[in-house]
């Protein structure tokens, strides 16, 4: 799977040298072409990245601390980009992160070599901890701004545990997306789960569904 039509989600740490684009797109490749290799993460080393890539150890260490988050980087450029949020409703920027969840999803099924890569991740504590703290926490930190402002904007009851509720909406595009391999990913998905799960969440005197 090419990264060269991607582009990581967030911009790297900036140190060092200038960076190049051109470099860094490289390095992004040669991971990606080890792990189509069949080179499982636990037996890639800066040194053989840095020979893929055709470039010195010096060059990706100015970039990443480790190959950690050089890991972290590469999925991100393999995943699409994060949404934009309208900021017109609690509803509608809901819909969007919720989509964004679903797509993701239609990339890790497309790609066997990224659903391996996700596994194998899973077993190395280290390298989860960073995609963790570096692409899950912030997603799910935006999820809960989004709900907090719902509340004050009174489009969610005042007395919802939004952790909780955070969870209700992830958990059921997860289960969708991960859990059931083959489920069914309808364009219409994330509308439909937002709106069924806003209809136990709104306050009372909400009245009926508005859009």
């Amino acid at each position: 799977m090419s990264l060269a039509d991607n582009q990581p989600g967030a911009a790297g740490p900036a140190r060092g040298r200038p960076r190049s684009e051109a470099v860094e797109q490289a390095i992004l490749e040669g991971v990606m072409q080890l792990l189509e290799d069949g080179v499982p993460l636990a037996e890639l080393s800066i040194e053989r990245i840095a020979r893929t890539a055709g470039v010195g150890k010096a060059t990706i260490y100015r970039r990443w601390s480790g190959k950690e988050e050089l890991f972290v980087d590469v999925l991100r450029a393999a995943e699409p980009p994060d949404p934009e949020l309208p900021g017109t409703s609690m509803r509608d920027d809901l819909i969007v992160l919720l989509e964004s969840l679903r797509r993701r999803g239609l990339v890790s099924r497309a790609s066997a070599i990224l659903h391996n890569v996700y596994v194998q991740m899973k077993s190395s504590p280290r390298i989860w901890a960073a995609y963790h703290a570096s692409v899950v926490a912030p997603r799910r930190a935006l999820m809960l701004e989004v709900l907090r402002r719902g509340q004050r904007d009174g489009e969610l009851r005042t007395d919802i545990d939004l952790e909780l509720a955070n969870d209700m909406f992830v958990g059921a595009m997860l289960v969708r997306t991960t859990m059931r391999p083959q489920g069914d990913l309808p364009e219409d998905l994330a509308e439909r789960i937002v709106d069924a799960t806003l209809e136990g969440l709104r306050p009372v005197s909400s009245g009926t569904r508005s859009h």
